[in-house]
């Protein structure tokens, strides 16, 4: 796999030293290169809010590609490792973190085919991360990219490589592929809903801080799931900065038949145009460098009632926290008087 060269990002030198920003405002910069000697792969990490789809487009997307002669690798960064269920018709894979824990365990190495399965065309695997209660889950993607690295991950061959992220986690380990510059563009996975664009406009706000660090990572666009015609995610897009890669309609047929792990980007299907259209905009996408929102520029995409704006914030007094039966008492304090 050829991987982009340059220097690297010095953000993890950087990071107690503040965000770099300056009083001048934002740097101007331009699309960020993805050209690289021989064959060139595009790692591209697709960030979203836990069940608004991410998984569902990306199984899809990825089928998509295949079919249409691409060599795509499929990596689930998410600790509920369902990134490849629905790709697998409902049938879960062994995670990396699992199976490196027992094969340390048995004192035997990780094999390719321990983790990596695939499916007309399609090779996928998922990190994992750690059980319930027991560990980090960032921590888990970073241990699973250093396994990664073990098995050569930058000596092979894929015209595209896709990470899906959870994007409601803020932590380093899930913001790796940005602040170490692991890949060369970002998609955010979103709907009509304030939290899924709240989620959108921290991963915009995460490249925005690690650009000021020098890093190269940029916002190649948004994908919209579960598109009902409001309005709310396109006005989001427009505002940051992104172009729309595509919008998934709200659709019965399509809940079912993701419900029942199936797959519906088949070419010729009904859905088909809808993912080679997909596709060829995330390959040809560039990365951008994007304006994140303030909450209150969030909040403004949406009408007052759907988000409460009506309400006014009262202020608690300290009769309020100590009950009806509170009395001040006098105070300790000397006064002295002025001299």
């Amino acid at each position: 796999m050829t991987i982009p060269t340059g220097q690297t990002n010095p953000v993890l030198a950087q990071r107690e030293q503040g965000d770099g920003r300056s009083g001048s405002g934002r740097p101007v910069s331009a699309p960020v290169s993805v050209q690289t000697p021989g064959r060139s792969t595009q790692i591209i990490a697709i960030y979203g809010k836990g069940g608004i789809g991410k998984s569902f487009t990306l199984a899809n997307l990825s089928y998509m590609m295949a079919q249409q002669g691409k060599k795509v690798l499929l990596i689930g960064c998410d600790p509920k490792s369902d990134t490849t269920t629905l790709l697998f018709g409902g049938r879960a894979t062994p995670t990396i973190i699992e199976t490196s824990a027992a094969k340390k365990a048995a004192g035997e190495p990780v094999r390719i085919g321990d983790v990596c399965f695939k499916r007309d065309g399609v090779f996928a695997m998922e990190l994992g991360g750690p059980e319930v209660g027991r560990g980090c889950g960032g921590r888990g993607i970073i241990h699973g990219f250093e396994i990664l690295d073990s098995l050569g991950f930058h000596e092979w061959d894929f015209d595209y490589v896709l990470l899906d992220f959870l994007g409601d986690v803020v932590c380093g380990g899930f913001g790796l592929p940005i602040a170490r510059d692991l890949c060369q563009k970002v998609i955010v996975v979103g709907s009509n809903d304030l939290q899924s664009l709240y989620v959108a406009n921290n991963v915009c706000n995460a490249v925005d801080y690690f650009r000021n660090l020098g890093g190269n990572v940029g916002v190649a666009g948004m994908v919209i799931n579960k598109d009902d015609g409001t309005g709310e995610a396109q006005a989001f897009a427009q505002a940051v900065g992104i172009p729309v890669l595509g919008c998934i309609p709200a659709n019965e047929e399509i809940r079912r038949k993701s419900a029942s792990y199936q797959i519906v980007a088949e070419p010729g299907s009904t859905w088909g145009p809808l993912f080679e259209a997909l596709a060829l905009n995330v390959a040809e996408s560039l990365p951008q460098r994007p304006k994140p929102l303030t909450n209150e520029g969030l909040l403004d995409l949406f009408k007052s009632d759907d988000v409460g704006r009506h309400v006014v914030l009262e202020p608690a007094t300290i009769e309020d926290m100590r009950g009806q039966s509170y009395a001040p008492k006098p105070s300790l304090e000397v006064i002295y008087d002025d001299a």
